[in-house]
């Protein structure tokens, strides 16, 4: 409390009763409680006439009086009873008088000197005679303070507060008036908008309400309270009484579960946990039942990993239903996060869990449960840290997971589902996984999956997962996509919805990314189905910034790319061929791809682009056509000695009418420079994919003198040589041995290579160290700048 105002009880005000000389000890000058007379008739407070025969006998001296100095025969005193029960009475009127002075000052139109006076007797009465409270209650003075806390004067609220403290003080009856109507509403409003004196007499009058049990939970049910003192009790605040009157408030409040739980929701979980641990089998059932339900941050998640998780574990493992049941679903609340996960795997979560999930028998866990082991199961294979899964693998428990999934209902099998896709997202229990469904035959029942419209969650878990088998088993899943057009719609559906990108359509354009690319049953299905057109609808809105979702942007992005290059594998098969060139031809895919090589740090769709550009390139020559000539006129015999039309505007190595749109025309299309600039990447695929781009202008029937010319045009020779000379990879060697070989048929260029030994040096390694056909064509190589002779026959003809 504050001591700047004192409360000075020999003040008094008009209106009370005359103070008689004989009511005041001589010694202390105040009016006596326990008057004791001695033996020469003098009288005394008790306490201070036996502190002053304390004193003679420590000093050796006899007894005396201490007004007269007249030695007593002995420090024995007789109680003044009579005295006594005046001073009482008088008391009695003279408090009354005080109070009914206090009752006509405690209005708010007063002058704030005569409230706070008034204030300052009420302290004193209830301080000096706690009987006199009965006195305070019934003439409703108390409500009458209550009033003065709508004053306007912070001092007059802050004296208010500090004298409902004192008169509440130990008072039950007292307590309970002053928590009728908003007034404990009030005080909660104080914490948060009075000064700091003001709040800390706000808090500490709620400390004291809070020692009556059953006002505890009126004050947790005022909007804001809890909250308020939680926040106060994890504040810098410089005024410790504040915090510390505030954390004893909430201490207080814990006897309510109740307000246990509400404190929970509000951050301060020690309490809830602390009755996990030790309350009773009752008491532990509803917390952990509480704990499940609520809203948990990380750093929370971790926290109650540490400190109930094992007792949590504990009754998972009981023979108790609800206690299982509720234990599962607060680990399910705990287990989402990486870093509690962990605790809970240390702890040994694993065993019961899979017990619980795979168990049948006496006492197993019913579906609903089985579903919440699955979730809490999934939560921590998909978390990402890297412990050991070999568990999860053994002793068939895929072959059991993927009965489960057959034999269940929707909500389990998605979990189950997603445990699968952790397993898969590990290197070690992928092949595990793959096993098992290649054994079963389980990839049929697993694509249905993607059909399902009812249950969003099931087709992502399910997506997700064929996307990750997808590497291991591409031709089964072509097969089974072959099989029912509807489950291939459906994953087409999945990539072209109208939203922002999401996780799903990222997995589902990954999924079909990964069939065989030459597998032209599929192709011809995805062209029944549009799914080209939608591809390349989704391609273009991305570049062009009408489609976005940044966190999946990039993988979605590769994904369909990789699907709209398998049209460029069509080409081959004659009963495709003119749909995929129709559509190429529609939709100017050749343009398409060459704005894609141009995506730096997407090495997966330069790379890809540069295939399909390989592709489209290879298929000009059957394009490319010669215009249709006018007949000539035979009119007279001068004009049939005429010369023939010269044609003009013919593609330079096709020697026919040529476009990029229509042809699939690199020359035209301004794609070599382009290429050319991809033979510097770093990503070796990406090089590799380039020179076979650049290498289908250099084919045979075309003009590859021409070709060589816009590919020196270009600088494409100098980094066809460093590519060579670099020796990186046995497959660019081969790659780009092929291309120099073309190029060293042109005379002028071969002279000047001949000079550089080390373009000689990488040509004999590749015709001492080189696969068959690349030794083969390394001596053609060296022969053009005369490092082998002609007539040397090195190699026997190929067929």
């Amino acid at each position: 409390m504050d001591g700047s105002e004192s409360d000075d009880s020999s003040h008094f005000e008009r209106g009370v009763d005359h103070i008689y000389e004989a009511f005041i000890c001589p010694l202390t000058k105040e009016v006596m409680h326990d008057p004791v007379t001695l033996e020469n008739g003098r009288t005394f407070e008790r306490e201070a006439i036996e502190k002053w025969f304390k004193k003679c006998q420590d000093s050796n001296k006899s007894p005396s009086c201490p007004i007269t100095s007249q030695e007593l025969s002995s420090a024995d005193v007789s109680p003044s009873i009579a005295l006594r029960n005046t001073i009482e009475e008088w008391r009695w009127r003279n408090d009354a008088a005080k109070l009914d002075v206090a009752r006509q000052a405690l209005f708010l139109g007063n002058d704030e000197s005569d409230v706070l006076q008034a204030l300052m007797n009420v302290r004193q009465i209830c301080r000096s005679i706690r009987s006199n409270r009965q006195g305070v209650r019934n003439s409703q003075l108390v409500r009458m303070i209550i009033d003065v806390l709508k004053s306007n004067s912070h001092k007059v609220r802050y004296k208010a507060l500090q004298t409902l403290q004192v008169v509440v003080e130990g008072d039950e009856e007292s307590k309970a008036i002053l928590a009728e109507g908003d007034t404990v509403r009030t005080l909660v409003k104080f914490l948060s908008h009075e000064p700091s004196k003001g709040k800390e007499a706000a808090v500490s009058l709620l400390f004291e309400l809070s020692k009556s049990e059953a006002l505890c939970e009126k004050i947790g049910s005022v909007n804001g309270a809890l909250i308020l003192l939680v926040g106060l009790t994890s504040s810098n605040s410089v005024n410790v009484s504040i915090v510390d009157k505030a954390e004893r408030t909430l201490e207080n409040m814990e006897r309510s579960e109740e307000v246990v739980r509400q404190m929970a929701s509000y951050g301060r979980l020690q309490p809830l946990l602390g009755k996990i641990l030790q309350g009773s089998p009752e008491t532990k059932l509803s917390m952990t039942t509480f704990l499940g339900e609520l809203s948990l941050n990380n750093d929370t998640k971790v926290y109650v990993a540490q400190t109930v998780g094992s007792s949590l574990i504990d009754l998972m493992r009981s023979g108790d239903m609800p206690q299982r049941e509720a234990a599962l679903r607060a680990l399910n609340n705990i287990s989402s996060y990486e870093g509690s996960a962990k605790l809970l795997i240390g702890i040994g979560i694993l065993p019961p869990l899979i017990k619980d999930l795979f168990y049948v028998g006496p006492n197993n866990l019913p579906i609903r449960l089985k579903e919440v082991s699955a979730t809490i199961l999934a939560n921590i294979v998909n978390i990402g840290y890297d412990f050991d899964k070999a568990t999860l693998v053994s002793d068939n428990r895929v072959e059991n997971l993927l009965y489960l999934i057959s034999n269940t209902g929707p909500s389990i099998q998605c979990k189950l589902l997603e445990v699968l896709v952790g397993l898969t997202t590990c290197q070690k229990t992928v092949v595990h996984v793959v096993s098992a469904i290649k054994t079963s035959g389980a990839i049929i029942s697993l694509v249905q999956f993607v059909e399902v419209k009812e249950n969003e969650d099931l087709r992502l878990a399910s997506v997700k997962l064929l996307h990750n088998l997808s590497p291991f088993m591409s031709e089964e899943l072509a097969d089974a996509l072959r099989g029912t057009a509807g489950q291939l719609d459906s994953l087409v559906a999945i990539i072209s919805e109208k939203i922002p990108i999401s996780e799903e359509q990222a997995a589902a354009a990954g999924l079909l990314a990964e069939l065989p690319e030459r597998d032209l049953a599929l192709t011809r299905e995805m062209l029944s189905v549009g799914a080209f057109e939608k591809i390349i609808s989704k391609v273009v809105g991305i570049r062009q910034g009408e489609i976005k979702g940044m966190r999946f942007e990039r993988n979605f992005l590769e994904g369909l790319v990789r699907i709209l290059s398998r049209i460029t594998f069509a080409f081959s098969n004659e009963t495709l061929q003119t749909r995929a060139i129709t559509f190429c031809r529609e939709y100017n895919v050749a343009s398409l791809f060459i704005h894609l090589i141009q995506s730096n740090g997407q090495d997966t769709i330069q790379m890809v682009s540069a295939m399909a550009l390989e592709n489209l390139s290879l298929e000009s020559i059957n394009l490319s056509h010669m215009p249709d000539l006018p007949p000539p006129s035979c009119g007279s015999i001068f004009s049939c000695m005429s010369k023939p039309p010269v044609i003009t505007g013919l593609c330079k190595i096709h020697h026919g009418v040529c476009s990029l749109r229509e042809t699939f025309c690199l020359v035209e299309g301004g794609a070599v420079e382009k290429l050319v600039a991809l033979l510097d990447h770093e990503n070796d695929k990406v090089v590799e994919a380039s020179l076979a781009a650049l290498s289908s202008l250099l084919e045979d029937g075309l003009d590859v003198e021409k070709g060589v010319k816009i590919l020196d045009e270009a600088d494409g020779i100098r980094h066809v040589l460093n590519v060579l000379t670099e020796n990186r990879t046995e497959k660019l060697t081969r790659r780009a041995v092929w291309l120099v070989e073309r190029i060293l048929r042109i005379e002028d260029i071969a002279r000047e290579v001949a000079e550089q030994p080390n373009v000689s040096a990488s040509l004999v390694d590749a015709f001492r160290n080189g696969d068959f056909r690349t030794r083969q064509i390394a001596e053609n190589a060296l022969k053009h700048i005369d490092k082998i002779p002609n007539f040397s026959g090195i190699f026997p003809s190929m067929a």
